[in-house]
C-alpha cells in the first residue's frame, strides 16, 4: 500500500467527497490541500467530514472565459503559493494535482527535485470545455503534461485532448465524475401520470448551461402542440434566472423555478420528474447526468457534455443533440415527449442499470490503478 498521497485541488464539492473518502481508505495516508473552502459562485456548504484537509495560502484571480459558442463566464484562477513548502513538509510518495495551471506547475517542480515522488495530473477537461482557453494556457500544458508520470481524464473526449500533447496511451487513466448514487437509486422507478413527462433541469443558471436556446425550442414545441400541457422544473440559481423567468411562454407550457436546493435534498427533486434536461454548451463532464440516471430519469442531453457522450445511448437511456443546432434540439425533444409511457418506463430501468457501476469505489480503484502503475515503474 502506498504510504502518502497528496491531493492538490481547488475545493471539495459535495459530490467529490465520497470519492476522496474512498481513496483515503485505499492508501496509508491521504492529505487534501485545497485553495479555498468554497468558490464564491457555489451555493454548497463546506464539508469534508473525516478527510485530512489543509487550506493553502492562495491568490485568486478572476477572469472571463470567452467561448467560441458565444457565451462568456467568470473564472476563478487559484494560485496557491505555498504548495512547494507544504509538499516539502508532507513528503508525499504520490502527488495528484487537479487542473493544469500554477498549482500543477509547482507540483511538477517539486517532483523534479524529489525524484522518488511520483506525479499524477488530474485533467478534468473535454474537447468542448477547452475551446477558447487561450494560447498561453495551451503552451503551459505543452510544457506541463510531459512532466507527469500519469494523467487522469474524465472520458474519451478528455483522452483525445491529452493525446494531442504527445502523452502515450498507457499513461492515461479514466476517472469519470462520480457521486454517492445510493440516495438516487432508492427513488422508485414508477411514476404517476402527472410526473412521466415533467421536465427537470438542475444546475447553475448561466449561459454555458444552454437553457436559453433550449427554452426557445421548448416554446416552439408548445406552440406546435397546443393540445399538450407540459411542466418544466428548474432547480438552481444564477445570473440568468430573471431572463429565464421573463421568457414569454405559450399557455400550455408551465415553468417552475425551485431555487437553490441543498445537495442532500436533490433526490427528492429528481423523484418528482420524468425526463432530465441537460442542454449545456460546454461541460467537461456533468455529474447531474449520473444523478438523473441513478434516479431513473432518461436524459435529454447535449453531446457537448462528456457525461452525455459517455453514458447516454440515444433512444435507450435518453436522447442526444448538439445544443447549437435548433433543429437537433427540437427533434430530440419531439422524440422524448413522443415516447410512450410504457417505453419511458423501460428507459428508466435502462438508465439506472447503465449508471450502477459508476460509484466512488469504482473510480477510486481506477485511480489506485494509476498509482500502482507509476509506483511499479518507479521500482523497476
Amino acid at each position: 500500500m502506498v504510504k502518502r498521497v497528496a491531493l492538490l485541488t481547488n475545493f471539495i464539492p459535495p459530490y467529490r467527497l465520497p470519492l476522496y473518502q474512498a481513496i483515503a481508505q485505499r492508501v496509508s495516508e491521504f492529505q487534501v490541500f485545497i485553495s479555498t473552502p468554497m468558490e464564491a459562485n457555489r451555493s454548497w456548504q463546506t464539508n469534508w467530514e473525516t478527510l485530512n484537509v489543509t487550506i493553502q495560502k492562495n491568490l485568486t484571480l478572476q477572469r472571463t472565459w470567452q467561448h467560441p459558442q458565444g457565451f462568456s463566464e467568470p473564472l476563478y484562477i487559484h494560485i496557491p503559493y505555498d504548495t512547494l513548502w507544504l509538499l516539502h513538509q508532507y513528503q508525499p510518495d504520490v502527488i495528484i494535482s487537479g487542473e493544469l495551471g500554477m498549482r500543477s506547475l509547482q507540483a511538477a517542480l517539486y517532483r523534479k527535485f524529489h525524484p522518488k515522488t511520483r506525479l499524477i495530473l488530474w485533467a478534468t477537461i473535454s474537447e468542448y470545455s477547452e475551446k477558447g482557453r487561450g494560447w498561453l494556457r495551451h503552451q503551459l500544458r505543452r510544457v506541463l503534461l510531459p512532466q507527469a508520470d500519469a494523467v487522469l481524464v474524465n472520458g474519451n473526449s478528455g483522452k483525445r485532448y491529452i493525446r494531442n500533447f504527445g502523452i502515450s496511451e498507457e499513461k492515461i487513466f479514466f476517472a469519470p465524475y462520480t457521486t454517492n448514487i445510493s440516495p438516487f437509486v432508492a427513488i422508485p422507478l414508477s411514476k404517476a401520470s402527472h410526473q412521466v413527462y415533467r421536465l427537470l433541469s438542475v444546475g447553475q443558471l448561466v449561459e454555458r448551461k444552454g437553457l436559453l436556446p433550449f427554452m426557445t425550442t421548448l416554446v416552439k414545441w408548445g406552440k406546435n402542440h397546443p393540445e399538450q400541457n407540459l411542466e418544466f422544473w428548474i432547480a438552481g440559481t444564477g445570473t440568468l434566472q430573471e431572463t429565464l423567468a421573463t421568457q414569454p411562454l405559450p399557455e400550455n407550457i408551465k415553468v417552475k423555478f425551485l431555487g437553490n436546493i441543498e445537495y442532500q435534498k436533490l433526490p427528492e427533486v429528481y423523484a418528482e420528474a420524468g425526463i432530465f434536461i441537460f442542454p449545456t454548451l460546454a461541460d467537461e463532464w456533468g455529474v447531474v447526468t449520473n444523478e438523473a440516471m441513478a434516479a431513473g430519469l432518461p436524459v435529454l442531453g447535449s453531446l457537448y457534455s462528456q457525461s452525455v457522450e459517455e453514458l447516454i445511448e440515444d433512444g435507450v437511456t435518453g436522447w442526444v443533440f448538439r445544443p447549437d443546432n435548433q433543429e437537433e434540439i427540437y427533434t430530440a425533444l419531439e422524440k422524448a415527449l413522443g415516447t410512450t409511457e410504457e417505453d419511458l418506463s423501460k428507459m428508466r430501468s435502462m438508465a439506472r442499470e447503465r449508471i450502477k457501476y459508476l460509484t466512488p469505489e469504482f473510480v477510486a480503484d481506477n485511480i489506485l490503478e494509476a498509482i500502482s502503475y507509476i509506483t511499479e515503474a518507479k521500482s523497476c
